[in-house]
């Protein structure tokens, strides 16, 4: 690291500072939390962007198509399929009701027993999420940097819970929008410099990372422990995706700050770009760095590149940084550690705002109002201080997560068992009119149960992607079938009664809502 680097990271980190101070005025409970329904398709899809594909996808993909193949990247179909899900039957349900948090609609739809597990459910998920990445990406952090992975993971998350508790909802979301594009500008810059540095044609790399390898772009052998198996990654990723962005409050939260429907499904749609634009950059630098630590195995270790891997698969994780480090030249590492950055405090801030808001909204408000602060200004004393409660526990939880296994496989553990049955009561609340209260409470609640056991008592034998489809088809079918018992009349709340009233009119936001930002 030289001055350039650190000047670039500091630089970087001040900016990000300043815009939760200047968003930090006329703070009021809605603006902190919505951002006063104020944003526009641009901010709302590149900050989704940001949040739900930010430092475990950084430092898993390079990974997984250094150390394994290029299978991951059907995700891209998934991701595909699952925009239009999210675009014509969430949003508009999101828009049609006046919400603080998607949880809300459950109680409506069942009961607040239903809600709260729902909001319950998701707090759980999204620490668990925000440990994993911020260990992911801050694993690299410290190898580039030679820094103690404590140091990074405790002065990252104080920058990420400053901004956010200073600017609330709209700090966070233009956050996300610089670091989209810090780290967007990043992967193309990595991926050049590595071609560069290979003096190879494309196609030289591609013959070196294909030659004497089959199966690396699909293969859909029907196993359970296929890892990036492609019938795992097409019916895994896309619930996950759907769950993630379609009934998870981190992507509704901008939904409901957008200034209409129109505005958010548009977003949603942007996300989509985004991702087309990313993830093939991050595959191509997995592939680009299996072809030059295949020529110069030394710089890795004694041995070939196969035997390297064979003996330490979770060295996958280290190739990307490993290369930064010998081979960046100055300014670039630190442009490179900014990336790193922008992508843990993604994860970082939005996590411990949207659980900040369950917290307040779902369990709070809703079933100890008597807590609730007197006076406009001593809520959002409240409000903060939880923030930064959310978040020391959140980075206390990421020096734990380690041995859970490389850095693809501890994301999925720590998020499937509780996403799956999550999505689940959404499916059961939009398209069964008879679903009672009762019985999604059960099957929900065993599922959960019988996922996390799962994931214990198979860990190592199953691919981790399996435990999506496990925890949503063994709540649905569940729910299913207890409700042939505990039957309910038919609910007012379902999809298509919603959707026979008109969404909110961007004509009801403020006079310039066709301005992007």
């Amino acid at each position: 690291m030289s001055f350039p680097d650190y000047a670039t990271v500091a630089v970087y980190l001040l900016v990000i500072i300043a815009i939760g101070f200047f968003c930090r005025r006329h703070q009021s409970r809605r603006e902190f939390f919505a951002a006063s329904g104020s944003m526009g398709w641009f901010v709302v899809g590149l900050s989704v962007m940001a949040t739900l594909f930010s430092s475990n996808s950084f430092v898993f993909y390079p990974s997984a198509a250094f150390g394994h193949s290029l299978r991951i990247g059907l995700s891209l179909v998934a991701f595909t399929l699952m925009t239009p899900v999210v675009i014509w039957i969430f949003i508009p349900i999101y828009a049609r009701l006046e919400l603080e948090t998607a949880y809300e609609y459950l109680e409506k739809r069942f009961h607040v027993s239903v809600r709260t597990l729902a909001s319950g459910l998701f707090v759980l998920l999204r620490i668990g999420w925000m440990a994993s990445a911020t260990y992911a990406a801050s694993l690299v952090i410290a190898r580039v940097a030679s820094v103690p992975q404590p140091t990074v993971i405790l002065v990252l998350g104080a920058v990420a819970i400053l901004y956010t508790m200073l600017g609330g909802l709209r700090a966070v979301m233009w956050t996300d929008v610089v670091q989209f594009f810090v780290f967007a500008a990043t992967i193309l810059l990595t991926l050049g410099l590595i071609l560069m540095k290979s003096d190879s044609s494309v196609a030289e790399v591609f013959h070196t990372y294909f030659a004497g390898r089959e199966g690396l772009i699909v293969d859909f052998q029907w196993s359970m422990s296929l890892k990036y198996g492609s019938w795992a990654i097409l019916i895994g990723i896309f619930l996950e995706s759907v769950s993630a962005f379609g009934v998870d409050q981190v992507a509704v939260q901008r939904y409901l700050s957008a200034r209409s429907q129109r505005e958010s499904q548009l977003g949603a749609a942007l996300n989509l770009l985004g991702m087309w634009i990313v993830l093939p950059g991050l595959l191509l630098i997995g592939v680009g760095l299996f072809h030059w630590f295949s020529v110069h195995p030394g710089e890795l270790g004694a041995g070939s590149l196969s035997e390297i891997l064979t003996a330490d698969p979770k060295f996958a994780d280290e190739a990307m940084p490993e290369f930064v480090r010998l081979h960046f030249p100055p300014g670039l590492a630190g442009l490179f550690l900014a990336a790193l950055i922008a992508a843990i405090m993604s994860s970082i801030d939005s996590g411990i705002h949207s659980v900040t808001t369950a917290l307040v909204v779902d369990f709070r408000d809703r079933l100890f109002p008597s807590l609730k602060p007197a006076t406009p200004g001593r809520e959002l004393l409240s409000i903060r201080l939880l923030i930064v409660t959310i978040g020391v526990l959140a980075m206390g939880l990421a020096f734990l997560v380690g041995p859970l296994g490389d850095v693809f496989a501890i994301g999925k553990k720590l998020t499937a068992a509780f996403g799956g049955p999550l999505l689940a009561i959404f499916v059961l609340a939009f398209f069964f009119p008879r679903a009672a209260w009762g019985a999604v409470l059960f099957s929900v609640s065993a599922a959960t149960i019988v996922t996390l056991v799962l994931t214990v008592k198979m860990d190592g034998v199953w691919f981790s992607v399996w435990y999506w489809p496990i925890g949503f088809f063994l709540s649905l079918a569940l729910g299913l079938a207890t409700g042939l018992v505990f039957r309910s009349e038919p609910s007012e709340f379902t999809w298509r009664k919603i959707m026979a009233h008109p969404p909110r009119s961007a004509s009801s936001s403020s006079p310039d809502s066709n301005d992007p930002s």
